[in-house]
């Protein structure tokens, strides 16, 4: 059994910060689930290029209000409180938060904790498995 708080993440190398958002790192690899679990910042009015090639992505918005656009096709997917999306094709894609939003994302398979998107805005694969 596992218990973790937000407040105990928050200032550790498990709260990972970029330019555009913050993300507390609530369970990784280490952790033995087989995914992990992020309690995520998006910064108002920044637009994110992400593209998980190596990682399948979950997001759920617990607050505010943004859309992602994926680039295959330059669909807009409004998102809002309430709602989760799920990159099910490593879809490469743009964040763009037009509210500060508070997202819960979970990665298969699990990051180990230190990643931050590359140029491409890529999560480099776990070679360590």
């Amino acid at each position: 059994m596992k218990v973790v708080a937000l407040k105990d993440i928050i200032g550790t190398d498990q709260e990972v910060k970029a330019d555009n958002w913050t993300s507390r790192r609530l369970l990784l690899k280490k952790d033995g689930m087989g995914y992990s679990v992020h309690d995520t910042i998006i910064k108002a009015g920044t637009e994110t290029h992400i593209w998980y090639q190596n990682h399948l992505e979950a997001v759920y918005c617990i607050e505010g209000e943004g859309e992602v656009v994926t680039l295959k096709d330059n669909k807009v997917w409004p998102i809002k409180k309430d709602e989760i999306y799920a990159l099910d094709q490593h879809d490469e894609h743009l964040l763009r938060a037009k509210t500060d939003m508070r997202m819960v994302c979970v990665f298969n398979p699990p990051i180990t904790g230190a990643e931050t998107h590359d140029e491409n805005g890529v999560y480099p694969a776990d070679t360590d498995q």
